[in-house]
């Protein structure tokens, strides 16, 4: 029902029965209705929307500021991450993020390093030795007492194989002080009696100098045979080593005499005396000589294997790179690995060399040649046999043979087996060329000694016979894993095969930290 026609119903209904209304009271009355109910309608709709705003989540009066600020800072920060500069002006958080990603890409760059460097291994040790002689003439030089070190850092990085190749590069830096008692020996006419091996100074430098040097830098590739073959499988390699490098890591070595910081002293020992004392490696003032080496390794039959080399190496101005190889030395040597005695581990090597630059008794340059052996057997559980031999094949020189032989034991035998005794003889023959020519021996102003190791007088002539004769003895005493004392002793007799000559005593400490 309407309103209008609801609003008449009710007049009509609550007016006396005897007085009804006009027309224009009816009017009027349905007038004012109206403009009640549209008052109520009006009140209705304003108490709704109070109703609403009432129910309706009040936020905050500063949230649109918030929401400025917020989008403020954010452009900051996208602003400030748009540059690799870490800014005091920059919002903080971007100036962390900042640090964060350079630690990040710090730490990525150092594991790529470590992952290059993978495999790399280093050692180094400190090795000082003092002496002191019996037997020299009074007023040797430095002939009372000696004092000296030497410091080695080697480093083997091996490098990313190639397909089946695998490489790797050797580094070998040396120092060192002092020249022990080897330079009166050397004045004396010892033929290659040097009693302390250990001694180094770059050179020939100043005494007060300590110059390191890098002895050693070689590459060397591994090739397994046959090319093209399953790695796994190959039983030959094919090794190609140049570089500058030490000769003797290649040939002639011993595994009871080749480390003059740990076995022997006297350098008759560490080495062929024709090679070493007698000049023929031809190496620079510091020991060392460029070269190239080529090997034949075979193990297919291992533990028992085999392997041929061939080197050339720069010798005189080619030693120092001063000149190219002119009149190389060249070597040859033929070595094996097997189990005797029960299945105890030897090996025995046969060379051969041919020395371009060889000098002669009257000091001039000619070409040179000789052979020699080497090698090592275990006979028991601690005890390991050597011997070296070498005879010159061409040449004049003042020995042409040379026997070495001796041997190591282990300390366990008496409950000590990081500890090792190591005895050792030596014989160097005079060569005829040096007989007929006649020995020279310089007693340096012997001032009339009784116990002079030749006639009264300074660089007295004498008529060689026989072999200087030498003998060695060690011990060598573990203190510590990295730290090992070694007393030494020292026999020379017939010094430069002079019969005349007495013998001299040498008596000494080595001391050595290695890591």
């Amino acid at each position: 029902m309407k309103p209008l026609a609801l609003a008449a119903t009710l007049l009509f209904a609550a007016a006396p029965a005897c007085a009804a209304p006009s027309e224009a009271e009816l009017a009027r009355l349905i007038q004012k209705l109206n403009q009640r109910l549209d008052n109520l309608e009006k009140r209705n709709a304003e108490l709704e929307s109070k109703i609403q705003a009432a129910n309706a989540p009040k936020a905050p009066a500063d949230l649109e500021k918030r929401v400025q600020s917020l989008e403020q800072a954010q452009e900051q920060v996208s602003k400030g991450l748009e540059s690799d500069k870490i800014s005091e002006n920059e919002p903080d958080i971007t100036s962390r993020l900042k640090a964060v990603e350079k630690d990040a890409l710090d730490m990525r760059k150092a594991a790529r390093k470590i992952d290059a460097l993978d495999g790399l291994t280093a050692g180094a040790s400190l090795t000082t030795v003092a002496q002191r002689p019996d037997g020299l003439p009074r007023g040797t030089q430095d002939g009372n007492s000696q004092l000296n070190y030497r410091a080695d850092v080697a480093a083997l990085l091996p490098l990313e194989p190639i397909g089946n190749v695998d490489h790797k590069l050797f580094a070998h830096f040396r120092l060192g002080q002092g020249l022990g008692l080897n330079h009166p020996f050397t004045h004396l006419g010892a033929f290659a009696s040097a009693p302390n091996a250990v001694a180094f100074r770059a050179s020939g430098a100043n005494p007060d100098d300590s110059v390191a040097i890098l002895g050693e830098a070689w590459y060397q590739a591994a090739i397994p045979l046959p090319t093209g073959g399953y790695k796994p499988h190959s039983k030959e390699t094919l090794e190609l080593t140049f570089g500058k490098m030490d000769l003797f890591g290649f040939f002639d070595q011993n595994a009871a005499a080749n480390d003059e910081s740990k076995q022997f002293l006297n350098s008759v020992f560490v080495h062929n005396p024709l090679l070493d004392a007698g000049g023929q490696v031809g190496v620079d003032a510091n020991g060392f000589q460029p070269g190239f080496v080529a090997s034949y390794y075979n193990h297919t039959n291992k533990p028992q294997t085999w392997r041929l080399s061939l080197g050339l190496f720069g010798t005189g101005q080619g030693a120092n790179y001063q000149r190219f190889f002119t009149s190389p030395l060249v070597m040859a040597q033929a070595e094996t690995s097997v189990k005797l005695f029960g299945g105890l581990a030897g090996n025995y090597r046969l060379y051969a060399w041919h020395q371009g630059q060889g000098t002669e008794l009257d000091g001039t340059i000619a070409a040179q040649a000789g052979w020699g052996a080497s090698a090592d057997q275990r006979v028991g559980d601690g005890v390991t046999l050597f011997g070296r031999y070498g005879q010159m094949a061409k040449g004049s020189v003042p020995f042409d043979r040379a026997l070495t032989l001796g041997a190591e034991f282990n300390g366990s035998y008496w409950g000590r087996g990081a500890d090792a005794i190591g005895v050792a003889g030596g014989w160097l023959r005079a060569s005829n060329d040096f007989r007929t020519a006649g020995g020279t021996q310089d007693l340096l102003g012997n001032d009339n000694d009784p116990t002079a190791l030749a006639p009264l007088a300074d660089n007295i002539n004498y008529t060689p016979n026989g072999a200087e004769q030498l003998a060695e003895i060690y011990y060598r005493y573990r203190i510590a894993k990295q730290f090992e004392i070694s007393p030494d002793f020292q026999y020379i007799s017939r010094m430069g095969a002079n019969p005349g000559a007495g013998s001299v005593k040498v008596l000494g400490v080595r001391a050595q930290l290695a890591y």
